[in-house]
């Protein structure tokens, strides 16, 4: 018994830069099951829970949808581990605070996203919010940032670029975003007809979003280190990879139902991808991109 306790404790990390080390090495090792797999195999239930073809429970089930949304958020986890210290903690737990308060005066008032309710349960909630809403919410913008700052290169020095271009991006990944969650049911705005605004997602919800990702980007250029970002970017491949399966589970999601537009932009995140040498599982890599000595 004494052994196996032992042996048990040998193998669990020692410190905090063993266990992100490990974390690391997991998501490295798995990536292509990680943002290839996951979002095609999640795309294919979403659709077929939307179109009936699955019988309950597997229809919308909460905990695979939960599951499969921390599963694809991994790298993006796992890749800004390192980088928190006291103040990143306190702006990511401020959004999250931010998150459910807004979303809240949203579902109840129908400011500032427009009337909505919830239309498939997304697991346990707070007062009507899904708890799992700031895992919804803030790789969004985290992604943005960590793509816009790969983008603009020295001109993310300026502050004012680096902030409009993040915000811009946010919103550009909402116009991806919605038009699939409503074609799914995800969430309804009743005032709106399938065929009305924009896919069915008013044009308030757009302006709500200016405002949230003023909030949002303000707040984590605000908590996370630029330049320490940048130096766990160069060297953590798999840092991106959260977009790219938001890429191929939203684009599919969104030609599947007709939404051409939204897929094309969802096209133009892979594109910004591939011009930072990001869309990389790790088995496959375009011929034209030049490696890297750190990502090899």
């Amino acid at each position: 018994m004494a052994d196996s306790m032992s042996t048990v404790s040998e193998s669990l990390p020692s410190n905090r830069t063993e266990m992100e080390s490990r974390l690391d090495r997991l998501v490295r090792e798995n990536r292509f099951t990680i943002s290839v797999v996951f979002p095609l195999v999640g795309g294919i239930l979403l659709v077929a829970s939307r179109l009936e073809l699955l019988p309950p429970p597997f229809a919308f089930n909460a905990f695979l949808i939960l599951l499969g949304t921390f599963v694809m958020r991994s790298p993006l986890i796992v890749g800004t581990l390192p980088l928190f210290d006291r103040k990143a903690l306190a702006g990511v737990s401020a959004l999250a605070l931010y998150a459910y308060g807004i979303e809240y005066t949203g579902v109840e008032t129908g400011w500032p996203y427009g009337e909505f309710y919830y239309g498939v349960d997304l697991g346990p909630t707070i007062e009507g919010i899904p708890l799992g809403l700031p895992i919804f919410f803030l790789p969004l913008v985290m992604n943005s940032y960590l793509l816009c700052l790969l983008l603009l290169g020295d001109r993310a020095e300026n502050s004012v670029v680096r902030l409009l271009s993040v915000i811009v991006t946010v919103l550009a990944m909402d116009v991806v975003l919605d038009p699939g969650a409503v074609a799914l049911g995800f969430w309804v705005y009743p005032g709106v007809s399938p065929d009305g605004g924009f896919y069915g997602v008013p044009l308030s919800n757009y302006a709500g979003w200016v405002v949230s990702a003023t909030v949002a980007v303000v707040t984590l250029d605000w908590a996370f280190d630029r330049r320490a970002l940048l130096a766990r970017l160069s060297g953590c491949e798999f840092m991106l990879d959260d977009l790219v399966s938001f890429v191929i589970l939203w684009g599919s999601v969104n030609v599947v139902f007709g939404n051409y537009l939204p897929a094309l932009v969802a096209v133009l995140f892979g594109l910004g991808l591939l011009r930072t040498e990001r869309f990389d599982t790790g088995l496959f890599r375009p011929s034209w991109v030049s490696g890297n000595s750190d990502h090899d």
